[in-house]
């Protein structure tokens, strides 16, 4: 008797022990608290409130018909194989083991025959790193009959001896593993040799930039076509940069590329990914800048990045501003739908006083064609609305698509429980055409902004505005010279369709004044993607007698323009913003003898790539068309930005007409410097582009800026042209 009382306290201990692991084991779907969005998981324990961290890793995975994930047992005090169960929204803990220190934090790579996790001791920054701290990686099989997970013979094995703030890991098309991770301000990769367990010698990415970082610089490393990336943040030199590695070359064979550079544009943010069996290896990454630093709650503060995979040039798309307060996005890839998805942190409501607030993991979508994110933070996939301290959103490195869906994984750091969201993925549908203006009428010259307000994620925009002008910019400026009723027009496009919305502006009588309103009346573009012996503009629609036309084009490898149309004065000698790339700009005022001409072409000295433009000015003084001299600003370093002195006009009514041009093709134009109408920009052969400014006083116009969507070598010029007498 006295012998059975502890037997049976050692039985009630271990139901208990056994009721505890199991409320683990199925955690409970989130609760019907108004505006919780999302499900409720389990408790991380030890692991703390970043568990589902850091930002470049990926802690699921698809396979056979289910989503697994890397997630912590608070009960063992470990990391296990868990399963989504969708039907009840738990994730179900498989029993088997992963990494036994609550303070690692892992990347999955499931390549269809075994599934790979590397798993790091986390450390907060390089300074707090400690070495004896090794890198595990583990190497499971699969079996689909049990549907249950085998640790390897050999594993787990050692990647390197060291703590992170992150790592990440891929496989090349050889079947070689890479993993890449920074210390002491460097970037390291390793990788290795002749089995998935043999890992050879750490070494430090032997390319320019990859050293002399700060202390809070992180790297990831990614497989795609037939090549292994590495991107790094380099927050001393405002550098984005990727390292490409061809497979089967030697360790020391690295090519550089610049992401993205500038003043403020890099953070330790990286989510990286390559969509599955794309041949062409197209790679995306959202990554945050600290523009937050500057002061504007306009710049960018989450963009995603795009490689071109014919050239290897980067270009981005603005996922949100410093306003939006987004941080630590990740990505994902829907392969059926050619759709990017990113989700970021940013607060529940309201604003923040820096980047970095935790809150709701919000969603916006972009075809991958064509980059462009609706405005706002976006739509709020996972809340716990009695505590806003959601962060650390991860997923999959995984294309997705409307088979499996896509679940994201995130963790409360106030309550320390794992939350999830489980989404469905549809085909896009046409857009829905909108837009608002910032004015129905008015005297002339009218100034109208209009904003795009399409639904239905437009990849694409084609504005009339009823006085030949037309523009592709999403969110155009138009000036209106002249009375009249115009009906304007937009058609929102994507893969799927369009649709288009019309309004009418109507413009009365400026009243007189003794001069002409000078009006950006419409324009023409062309290019050439192949080398042309010459360049070929054609005329504006309307056209007419006392017109001024003023023509720019940039044209690759800086030729001479051996012959020019009769008529056509050049206002500049040619710009070069490298030897690689020359500006040109060309005016003309039409006669009556041109009424049957069609098109003007530029004999070169050789032939050559080229774009560019033309635009007709109407109310133009014909004989003295220009009233300041152009003023020219070049930057050969690679920018994403550029800005003029700007010009002091001494004649009320003048137009300030101005245009750039860049050496480059999958980059555009992303902003005209504030109230410029872009009359057009052309990117077939290289970058070209033209934009005016009517100045209804005299005096200064203020430093002008352009911004591109990719950095490059650039040039700007500015004029003003003269009104004719009334």
């Amino acid at each position: 008797m006295l012998r059975t009382r502890p037997a049976r306290g050692a039985a009630l201990l271990l139901l208990l022990a056994l009721l505890m692991a199991f409320s683990v084991a199925a955690p409970r779907p989130a609760s019907a608290t108004a505006g919780d969005i999302g499900y409720q998981d389990g408790s991380t324990g030890t692991a703390g409130g970043a568990a589902s961290g850091e930002k470049p890793e990926n802690k699921l995975w698809w396979n056979d018909g289910s989503w697994w994930g890397s997630l912590f047992n608070s009960v063992s005090g470990r990391y296990d194989i868990f399963r989504l169960d969708r039907g009840t929204q738990t994730w179900v803990d498989t029993g088997v083991p992963l990494d036994n220190r609550p303070s690692s934090r892992a990347d999955a790579t499931w390549d269809g025959s075994h599934l790979y996790i590397s798993s790091h001791v986390f450390a907060s920054s390089s300074t707090s790193y400690s070495t004896n701290q090794p890198t595990r990686l583990y190497r499971f099989s699969y079996n689909a009959s049990s549907k249950s997970y085998t640790l390897d013979a050999g594993f787990p094995a050692k990647i390197n001896n060291i703590s992170s703030e992150s790592l990440t890991m891929d496989k090349d098309s050889t079947g070689r593993l890479w993993a890449a991770w920074t210390q002491d301000k460097t970037v390291y990769v390793n990788a290795t040799s002749g089995s998935d367990a043999s890992w050879g010698q750490p070494f430090a990415l032997p390319v320019s930039g990859a050293s002399g970082l700060t202390y809070d610089d992180i790297a990831s490393v990614v497989s795609f076509g037939g090549r292994i990336g590495v991107m790094w943040s380099n927050q001393s030199t405002s550098t984005m940069s990727f390292a490409v590695h061809a497979d089967g070359a030697a360790n020391a064979a690295w090519n550089l590329e610049t992401a993205v550079s500038g003043p403020n544009w890099a953070d330790d943010h990286i989510n990286l990914k390559a969509l599955d069996g794309d041949s062409s290896g197209r790679v995306f990454a959202s990554v945050k800048t600290s523009l937050d630093a500057t002061g504007s709650s306009t710049a960018p503060q989450v963009i995603l990045l795009a490689r071109n995979p014919s050239n290897g040039q980067w270009s981005y798309a603005v996922y949100g501003t410093v306003a939006d307060c987004h941080t630590r996005p990740v990505l994902l890839l829907d392969s059926q739908h050619s759709t990017v998805y990113v989700f970021a942190t940013a607060p529940t409501s309201g604003g923040c006083p820096f980047a970095g607030t935790p809150g709701t993991i919000y969603m916006k979508s972009s075809p991958m064609g064509s980059l462009s994110f609706p405005s706002g933070r976006g739509t709020p996939v996972i809340r716990d609305a009695a505590s806003a301290s959601m962060n650390n959103a991860t997923t999959t490195k995984q294309s997705v698509n409307g088979t499996t869906g896509m679940v994201v994984l995130a963790t409360n750091s106030s309550t320390n429980r794992y939350w999830h969201a489980d989404l469905a993925l549809t085909a896009p549908t046409a857009p829905t055409a909108s837009y608002s203006v910032s004015a129905n009428s008015g005297p002339a010259p009218l100034t109208v902004n209009f904003t795009d307000t399409s639904i239905g994620t437009p990849t694409s925009w084609a504005w009339t505005f009823g006085d030949g002008g037309a523009s592709t910019s999403r969110s155009p400026s138009h000036i209106y010279g002249s009375a009249g009723t115009y009906p304007v027009s937009l058609t929102a496009s994507n893969a799927v369709g369009s649709n288009t919305a019309t309004s009418t502006i109507t413009v009365t009588s400026a009243g007189g004044g003794g001069i002409a309103t000078i009006a950006a009346a419409g324009s023409s573009t062309g290019g050439n993607a192949s080398a042309v012996n010459s360049v070929t503009l054609t005329k504006p629609t309307g056209t007419s007698t006392g017109d001024l036309l003023v023509a720019g084009m940039t044209v690759d490898n800086s030729p001479t323009i051996s012959a020019a149309p009769d008529g056509w004065t050049q206002l500049m000698p040619a710009v070069k913003p490298v030897s690689g790339a020359s500006l040109y700009v060309y005016y003309h005022v039409v006669t009556s003898a041109e009424a049957t001409a069609t098109s003007w072409s530029w004999a070169l000295s050789s032939a050559q790539k080229w774009g560019g433009g033309v635009t007709r000015y109407t109310g133009v003084d014909p004989t003295n068309p220009w009233a300041v001299s152009p003023v020219v600003t070049v930057k050969s370093a690679q920018v994403t930005s550029i800005t003029s002195p700007g010009l002091t006009t001494s004649t009320a009514g003048d137009m300030i007409v101005g245009g750039l041009g860049a050496d480059g093709t999958a980059i555009s134009v992303s902003s005209a410097p504030a109230g410029f109408a872009e009359g057009w920009q052309m990117s077939t052969g290289q970058l070209t582009e033209q934009a005016s400014k009517l100045q209804p006083t005299a005096g200064a116009t203020g430093s002008l800026t352009w911004s591109l969507s990719g950095a490059r070598s650039l040039a700007v010029w500015v004029a003003a042209l003269r009104p004719a007498a009334a």
